[in-house]
């Protein structure tokens, strides 16, 4: 029997074992392109998402019967069961046949469900963005230790682009494209970028390709882009692509110049600005000092957006001061909720 019939019995047989309830997908993995050979598939990636009681909490009786189905399946194909590295609320294993990877997965245990934002007192809000995901698993893997309500920002067309932004997803973060620009710098930032001087048609293809590659992205924000979102005619061009998918723009505001707000919301796209840089000096000191600010932007402004990224000093900090920002009187909300 082929991969894929035996992907589709593990897909029905993890739905049935939740009554439904769990949300099951599935990716395939194509092996590298032989010249003259068609493209072949390596493997099925098949995530599930574990659901949860209706008091908000993980369902572990379905988490169980889940656990169960799937161990049926293998053994009835003979199929060897292999763990990988996962993180909490986060099981990754293999099935092999005859030494060969045929199925990877994916079980995956959501955050539990906070207070919805429209039904929460009015406080300030403080919405934390991590950049640069996509290319280094046990990045995301810590970072996924964070049980708060982050907005994930991924690279597109790294090795695991897809597998991040899907179990970021899963887990309960929100997930943004995190498109590349280009700099001031001169030399490309990215082997694949938006840059001045492009043809709308090339803008287009462009941006749809980097889509594809993260599932789920909500929203846009600039990786670089200092000559990027300084061109207004790439920004006019980019923002009404945005808004046919009713994608939000954060604007990293990498330079003074930039525009890309102010395209956005001509364009009818809801945007924001970031505030703070959290760690463009990689100590723990430093960015302590940094996450203070932005809490004191939120508690003086009302709202405060603050990026990040996803070094062991920065996520250090992140564990240690979203609870002292809640403390304060601070909401963690996504990146969506400050967008207007």
């Amino acid at each position: 029997m082929g991969i894929r019939n035996i992907t589709r019995e593990f897909v029905f047989a993890a739905r049935n074992a939740s009554g439904g309830r769990a949300e099951v997908g599935m990716r395939p993995e194509y092996a590298t392109r032989q010249p003259g050979k068609q493209q072949a598939l390596a493997a099925d990636h098949i995530y599930i998402t574990v659901p949860l009681t209706k008091a908000g909490a993980p369902d572990a009786s379905a988490h169980d019967a889940i656990e169960a189905e799937l161990a049926r399946v293998a053994e009835f194909h003979h199929l060897q069961r292999v763990a990988r590295p996962g993180a909490p609320g986060l099981e990754r294993f293999d099935y092999l046949l005859d030494g060969r990877r045929t199925q990877s997965i994916h079980l995956i245990t959501p955050l539990p469900q906070a207070e919805a934002a429209s039904q929460a007192p009015a406080r300030p809000q403080l919405a934390i963005v991590i950049d640069d995901l996509g290319n280094d698993r046990a990045q995301a893997d810590s970072l996924f230790r964070i049980a708060y309500p982050l907005t994930i920002s991924v690279l597109p067309h790294e090795a695991n682009s897809g597998e991040i932004a899907e179990e970021a997803h899963r887990r309960g973060f929100q997930v943004m494209l995190h498109l590349p620009m280009a700099s001031n710098a001169g030399d490309r930032d990215e082997a694949i970028e938006l840059h001045p001087g492009m043809a709308s048609a090339e803008v287009e293809k462009t941006f749809a390709a980097m889509l594809d590659t993260v599932p789920y992205a909500a929203g846009v924000n600039n990786h670089e882009g200092s000559l990027g979102t300084a061109d207004q005619k790439l920004m006019d061009e980019l923002m009404p692509l945005l808004h046919q998918r009713n994608l939000f723009f954060i604007d990293s505001r990498t330079t003074a110049a930039t525009v890309a707000e102010t395209a956005a919301h001509a364009a009818g796209v809801a945007a924001a600005r970031r505030n703070v840089f959290l760690d463009d000096e990689q100590a723990v000191p430093a960015v302590r000092k940094q996450f203070s600010l932005a809490i004191r932007d939120a508690r003086e402004k009302g709202s405060a957006l603050a990026i990040g990224h996803p070094h062991p000093e920065t996520l250090e900090v992140l564990s240690e001061m979203l609870p002292e920002a809640e403390r304060q009187g601070v909401r963690l909300v996504f990146a969506s909720d400050l967008a207007r």
